[in-house]
């Protein structure tokens, strides 16, 4: 992309008037850049009240230039003010005396040419608050005023009332007057459930003249309109507040921590940081990974940060907590690679535990050096991953509908498990100017699709795409009733059979060869010595319309005590559990079971290898990246202005299910088999993380060489050329 289309693309990417910022980057000197395009590498720090003259913010100006960080969040005002505000009621830390820690920060980080947002947290109320305006305190379903659930000596103040669109916009006019900083990012801004204070309950019943739901159901009328309801009230704030700002400061902006709705994210914002810090309980890795994909969908490329915490972050909230070198490492590898750039995030300004300081310091400084090669323009992968923002049980209640969410998670792991670099697509956003990329969508239980997203999705299949879908795709409409047949009949080739079998003990799939010829369905791969491998735990009954290859069929369940009856009642059906059709120049495969979801649940390896066959045979093209070598990683293939990379993480280790990880574990050698995007050539190639240059073949457009080794992550870089 060259520096032209560079500066059309950012135009058209964001809203308002920004200012453009003499910047260079990887050799192009001069190329413009608004501000918020600028910063590659964040660091934040959040005071806590006693920091005020005992913190050393020299200390940590000195680590911002250490780690070449080029922009900054800072702890500025909301439930406790770091400068010495005059909006009545904004609380003053109780150490802050005469000094004005924010400011100081901000004029060092300006020194260093960096960016500087400073951080609000309007969500807690000081006695003074609660006895001069106590409509502002969220009030609870039961008509009681909201003591903080962590810190009983404040309240919970309520965020869709006069708190927020009075006092909160009056702090943020005050710290923009004052310190003219580029944004404002505020933490716990949008509420902590449902407030039944008098504003609240007015200002929905003058909505949509009900009252407030009781409880959070996503099938109560009232909940849903609550829903829409608030959405609107965070809108109007966001809203309000950019102006505000930019009234001070036409180039600044409002960025808020989370918002409920992905795509007025990709609407309203030019920037935009993802606040999921790090693993707990049971997540994987990939998780943050999976973060960076979903935002992209709706922000394109816009630039989207990842923040990330450098202590834990389990259920019990151990602040000044420091995670091992290990977690933190692989947790960044992830983001980088799916697009994020990194942000650090310090709670308070004393250091009680300094092992993580090196480690940031390493990341940000290899950041620092490859920086040409992570300025992305588009990422080259040609699948999607469908995925809704529809809540838990918006289109039903049944057994076979709980853990929606597991459908989305199942078929992540699984694409992982093949090495298949993918995106992520919003299942609002499925015009066709959002889709070209891609050549194979996957619709992992996409329940609920209107006739309108049905008919875009024929659409894609029409122009030459490719379509996988499982369980009950397609089956209800955008408000969650259940069709007679499924939205996508005509494309999957099959009619719902209106029954629903499960859970089901048990069953298994047959697995056969076809013709006399005992050839194997390329779905089969691997699999051939298997008579049958297990069934998942929910399978709808469907109708063929036409014939169907039938390398996949149901063996019914059977008991499994006593033992001396475990045996198959039916070993042969003929009934089809993989439904695979052509029409025309596109493939289409249906899974009418749970095989994502029973994934995600029992981690069997014939599922994952099922499922990485049939995404192959679906995409129908060779993969932009084919990596062959022991362990499991994620792999993204990024373009950027002059060159191409293919990132390779490595997620092979026993804690990768359950952190924190102990200590990196290499794997290696690699085979990776690259294709060149068309009417280029490799100009040079070489390896960001090890800094070698690896030889390479290039036949054609396959560009092939091996990675040695990865620990936890190797970048394969390719220098790009006109053929």
């Amino acid at each position: 992309m060259d520096r032209r289309s560079f500066l059309k693309f950012s135009t058209a990417a964001t809203s308002g008037v920004y200012a453009l910022t003499r910047f260079s980057w990887g050799g192009a000197q001069g190329v413009d850049l608004p501000w918020f395009d600028r910063p590659m590498r964040w660091a934040q720090l959040v005071l806590v009240e006693n920091d005020p003259g005992q913190f050393d913010p020299d200390f940590w100006l000195d680590y911002f230039k250490r780690v070449h960080a080029d922009g900054a969040c800072l702890s500025a005002g909301g439930t406790v003010a770091y400068y010495p505000t005059d909006v009545p009621t904004h609380h003053r830390s109780l150490w802050l005396g005469d000094s004005d820690p924010f400011g100081y920060l901000v004029e060092g980080c300006r020194k260093m040419d960096m960016a500087v947002i400073a951080r609000t947290d309007p969500h807690g109320g000081w006695p003074e608050v609660y006895e001069r305006f106590p409509d502002r305190i969220a009030v609870d379903v039961n008509g009681n005023k909201r003591r903080h659930w962590a810190n009983p000596e404040l309240w919970v103040t309520c965020a869709l009332g006069p708190h927020n669109f009075e006092f909160m916009t009056d702090v943020h006019r005050e710290i923009m007057d004052r310190y003219q900083v580029d944004g404002i990012f505020s933490n716990r801004w949008a509420g902590h459930g449902i407030c039944y204070c008098e504003h609240c309950v007015r200002n929905f019943n003058a909505f949509c003249g009900m009252e407030l739901p009781r409880e959070e159901n996503p099938q109560d009328k009232a909940f849903q309109q609550y829903q829409v309801w608030e959405i609107g009230r965070l809108r109007e704030l966001w809203l309000l507040w950019d102006k505000v700002i930019r009234e001070s400061k036409p180039t600044s902006r409002y960025i808020p921590n989370g918002f409920p709705d992905r795509v007025e994210v990709g609407k309203l914002s030019d920037i935009f940081f993802t606040d999921h810090q790090a693993r707990r309980g049971y997540i994987p890795p990939w998780s943050n990974g999976r973060g960076a994909k979903r935002l992209r969908a709706t922000m394109g490329m816009k630039p989207v940060g990842g923040i990330f915490s450098v202590g834990v972050e389990e259920r019990y909230r151990w602040k000044d907590s420091v995670q091992s070198d290990a977690e933190i490492r692989t947790w960044v590898a992830e983001g980088t690679a799916n697009g994020y750039r990194p942000w650090f995030v310090k709670f308070s300004g004393t250091i009680y535990d300094r092992r993580w300081l090196k480690t940031v310091e390493d990341i940000y400084e290899w950041h620092f050096k490859a920086e040409k090669y992570l300025r992305n323009t588009a990422p080259l992968a040609r699948v999607g991953l469908v995925y809704s923002d529809k809540p838990v049980g918006s289109y039903g209640t049944e057994p076979w509908q709980e853990r929606l969410g597991d459908h989305e998670r199942g078929m992540y792991h699984a694409l992982i498990e093949a090495r298949v670099p993918f995106e992520m697509v919003n299942d609002r956003l499925l015009e066709p100017d959002r889709l070209n990329p891609f050549k194979l969508l996957i619709l992992p239980n996409i329940a609920m699709l209107s006739e309108s997203q049905c008919e875009q999705l024929r659409e894609f299949v029409r122009a030459g795409g490719n379509l996988l879908a499982t369980f009950e795709s397609s089956l209800y409409d955008e408000t969650g009733r259940r069709r007679n047949d499924f939205g996508l009949a005509d494309l999957f080739g099959v009619s719902y059979g209106d029954r629903v079998e499960g859970p089901m003990q048990n069953s298994y799939l047959r697995l056969k060869a076809e013709g006399e010829d005992g050839h194997f369905h390329p779905v089969l791969d691997g699999l051939e010595d298997a008579y049958r491998i297990i069934n998942g735990i929910w399978r709808l009954e469907v109708r063929p319309r036409e014939e169907f290859p039938a390398p996949v069929t149901l063996i019914p369940t059977y008991p499994d005590l006593p033992m001396e009856h475990v045996y198959p009642r039916k070993p042969e059906t003929g009934i089809r559990e993989v439904y695979l059709r052509e029409a025309g120049s596109s493939r289409v495969a249906y899974i009418p079971w749970d095989i994502d979801r029973t994934f995600w649940e029992v981690l069997n390896v014939d599922h994952g290898k099922l499922l990485g066959n049939v995404v192959k045979w679906a995409l129908n093209e060779p993969s932009p990246a084919e990596v062959n070598g022991a362990g499991l990683l994620d792999v993204t293939v990024w373009r950027q202005q002059d060159s191409m990379t293919v990132f390779l993480v490595n997620l092979t280790n026993p804690m990768m299910m359950k952190g924190p990880i102990r200590e990196l574990l290499p794997v290696g050698p690699q085979t990776v088999r690259i294709q060149l995007p068309e009417g280029v050539r490799a100009d040079q190639v070489k390896l960001l993380i090890s800094g070698s240059r690896p030889e390479y073949q290039q036949n054609d457009r396959a560009l092939t060489l091996t990675v040695p080794s990865v620990l936890d992550l190797e970048v394969v870089a390719i220098d790009l050329a006109e053929a």
